[in-house]
């Protein structure tokens, strides 16, 4: 394992440690109420270790996001954190990662994660995680990128989320064609096959 690479505010642009395409998961820093959610993130996260992947996340040891990246890392897979620094007082950093990224604010967090990453899945969480997944589809839609963006919807968790995007489609705030770009998923499998072709992104830039 790498050893662990911290950035600050004063050190933007460090070299990058991993040489894996990296998929970016949004998940919750709590594990949920039913089990289900642990172990689909689990599965999914070893799956992705297991094709070749690495992870980028927010840097936190606790909840479904700690529980992601040690099942990368138990998979050889690589690890990529990105978490503010306020934020450590709320979410407890991971140290054993293959590159952890102290930055200063949440919007730094959220464009290193998108130029990192060459694919983006919502896992089950809070309003943390709707918000990055429906802001990176919101970059999609005015076209900052064309990478594939995913729902995980375990045990229907986002199935009031899809009905209220296809009730902005029928009400006609919501183009189709951009609705249809956040693909749903009810099954791992369906997330492998839609990254497993992926390659890295060739730039790594805030």
């Amino acid at each position: 394992m790498d050893s662990v690479l911290k950035m600050t505010a004063k050190h933007k642009n460090p070299t990058p440690k991993t040489n894996q395409p990296l998929i970016a998961l949004y998940c919750g820093s709590r594990s949920g109420n039913k089990p289900i959610y642990q172990e689909k993130a689990i599965a999914l996260a070893q799956s992705l270790s297991d094709l070749g992947f690495g992870l980028v996340y927010g840097g936190a040891s606790i909840g479904l996001m700690g529980q992601v990246a040690d099942a990368f890392r138990q998979r050889g897979g690589q690890t990529v954190g990105v978490i503010p620094e306020f934020m450590l007082d709320y979410e407890i950093a991971h140290n054993q990662l293959t590159e952890l990224h102290i930055v200063e604010s949440m919007h730094e967090r959220k464009a290193m994660m998108a130029e990192r990453a060459s694919a983006f899945v919502a896992l089950p969480g809070g309003l943390g995680t709707f918000e990055e997944i429906l802001e990176i589809a919101t970059w999609g839609q005015l076209n900052q990128h064309q990478k594939p963006m995913m729902l995980y919807n375990v045990n229907g968790f986002y199935d009031a989320l899809i009905a209220q995007l296809d009730h902005a489609v029928s009400e006609g705030f919501l183009p189709p064609q951009h609705r249809a770009k956040l693909i749903i998923c009810n099954h791992a499998d369906q997330i492998v096959n839609a990254v497993k072709n992926l390659d890295a992104p060739k730039h790594f830039a805030i």
